[in-house]
C-alpha cells in the first residue's frame, strides 16, 4: 500500500536533503489524503523522494522526518524501530550507565532519530512521553521494543503544550507493569528521591548530571546558593564537594522540603538551609558579599519564539542581581534551558548583565547537555541546554 505523499514547494528541499527533521506548514505545496500521525513520503517539487516522516495536520511543524532513504523500510515493524532504540542504548551503555549511575535518558526524540519520543530510565522504571500522534499511534510497538531490551515497568507521562509540538491527549499512568512511583535513584554516587508521577519533566532533571558533577569539584569551602533549586540536585553535589554552607532556594515548599531531605540523607553533617521564596525577589533582596558561589538554573523562560524578548529580560535580571551581590572572586554558574534562546544570544544576555553590574567576568567553562541527551548534528535546535561557569572579580 502506497504511503500518502507530501510534496514540497520549489526551493524548500534543501533542509530536507541536509537531513533536518522538521518540515513547516509553509513549505508544503500539496499533501495527499493523510490523517494525523500517518507516515508520509516526502517529495521535492520535482517529485524526487527525499524521505519519510510523521504527519501532523494541526501543528506548525507539519512533518517530523525519521528516515531519508529512497524506499520505505518496514516502518510499521518492530525490527525497524528496535534497531534505532538499540543504537541509542549503545551510546548510553558506553558513556553513561555505570555502577554509580542507574538513571539516564534512553531516547531523546530527534537527537536519537525518533521524533516525538522521550524515554527516561529511573533505576528499574522507564518513563515515556509520546509527544506526537505518529508515535502515540504506535505506542504498543514501542512498548514491545522496550520489553525486548528488558524494560518491563513503564509509566507514561503526558506532554506539555507548545506551539511547535502537536500535543497528544493522553493520561498519565502505568502502561506496562506497575512500580512504586517514589523511587530512589543513584547518580554519580549521589542518592535522590524522585516521584515519577508528580515530579517535573519525567521525574528529575537528568540533563544536568555532568554539570552537577562539575559543581562538586568547585564547591569546596564555598557558601553556595542553589537558586531555582527544585529538589536540590546542585545542592547535593555542592555538599558532596565540601561546601561550607548550602542554601536551596525555590518557590515550591514541597520541592525545598525534598531538597533538604536529599542533601541531609547524603550528607548528614552538611550545613544546609531551605528557602521558600520567589527567586527573583530573593536575588534582589539578598545581602551583598554573602555568597561566593551562586547557581542559577531557572525553568525555560522562552516557551516559544514570541516570548524571547521577555525571556531575555528575565535572564538578564537574575544574572545582574547575582553579579551585583556575589563576593569578589566568586563563581556564578548560570543556565538557560530555553530552546529558543541560542547559545550566542544567552552569552550576549549575560554579557549585558555583567556590563550593567560593572564587574569583570571571565568564562571558565561552557556547559551543555550530557551524552544521553545527544544533539542530532542535522538538528541544531536540539541543543537546548547551555550554560557558563563565570569567575567574577
Amino acid at each position: 500500500m502506497r504511503l500518502p505523499v507530501l510534496q514540497l514547494k520549489p526551493g524548500r528541499e534543501k533542509s530536507v536533503i541536509n537531513r533536518h527533521p522538521w518540515i513547516f506548514s509553509g513549505g508544503i505545496a500539496t499533501i495527499s489524503v493523510a490523517k494525523e500521525g500517518d507516515i508520509v513520503e516526502v517529495q521535492s517539487a520535482k517529485k524526487e523522494v527525499l524521505g519519510y516522516g510523521f504527519y501532523s495536520a494541526d501543528s506548525q511543524i507539519s512533518c517530523r522526518m525519521f528516515d531519508w532513504e529512497k524506499q520505505p523500510r518496514g516502518f510499521e515493524s518492530e525490527a525497524y524501530w528496535l534497531q534505532k532504540i538499540k543504537n541509542a542504548y549503545a551510546i548510553r551503555k558506553a558513556l553513561v550507565i555505570n555502577p554509580s549511575t542507574d538513571s539516564y535518558r534512553l531516547i531523546h526524540a530527534e537527537g536519537d532519530f525518533v521524533p516525538g519520543l522521550i524515554a527516561d530510565v529511573y533505576k528499574n522504571i522507564l518513563v515515556t512521553q509520546f509527544l506526537i500522534e505518529g508515535i502515540n499511534r504506535r505506542k504498543d510497538l514501542f512498548i514491545n521494543c522496550f520489553e525486548q531490551l528488558g524494560f518491563t515497568i513503564i509509566y507514561q507521562r503526558s506532554s506539555g503544550s507548545s506551539k511547535n509540538q502537536q500535543d497528544v491527549k493522553a493520561e498519565d499512568g502505568w502502561i506496562k507493569g506497575k512500580g512504586n512511583p517514589s523511587v530512589e535513584i543513584v547518580e554519580n554516587g549521589q542518592r535522590f528521591k524522585i516521584d515519577v508521577e508528580q515530579g517535573q519533566k519525567t521525574g528529575f532533571f537528568l540533563d544536568q548530571r555532568d554539570n552537577r558533577q562539575l559543581v562538586k569539584t568547585l564547591a569546596k569551602g564555598k557558601t553556595v546558593l542553589d537558586a531555582f533549586s527544585y529538589t536540590g540536585g546542585f545542592s547535593v553535589y555542592a555538599a558532596a564537594g565540601g561546601a561550607k554552607e548550602v542554601h536551596s532556594l525555590d518557590i515550591s515548599e514541597d520541592a525545598v522540603a525534598l531538597a533538604e531531605e536529599n542533601v541531609t540523607s547524603n550528607y548528614p553533617a552538611a550545613i544546609h538551609k531551605g528557602i521558600v521564596k520567589d527567586c527573583f525577589n530573593y536575588l534582589r533582596e539578598m545581602p551583598a558579599d554573602f555568597y561566593d558561589f551562586i547557581i542559577l538554573d531557572p525553568p525555560a523562560f522562552a516557551k516559544n519564539k514570541g516570548s524571547v524578548d521577555r525571556a531575555a529580560r528575565g535572564y538578564k535580571d537574575i544574572n545582574m542581581q547575582a553579579f551585583n551581590k556575589i563576593k569578589s572572586e566568586g563563581l556564578l554558574v548560570t543556565f538557560s534551558c530555553s530552546q529558543h534562546i541560542s547559545k550566542d544570544l544567552f552569552q550576549k544576555i549575560v554579557f549585558g548583565a555583567a556590563a550593567d553590574a560593572g564587574r569583570n567576568v571571565r568564562i571558565i567553562h561552557q556547559l551543555h547537555q550530557p551524552p544521553d541527551h545527544p544533539v542530532n548534528i542535522f538538528h541544531p535546535e536540539g541543543e537546548y541546554l547551555k550554560g557558563f561557569v563565570l569567575w567574577v572579580e
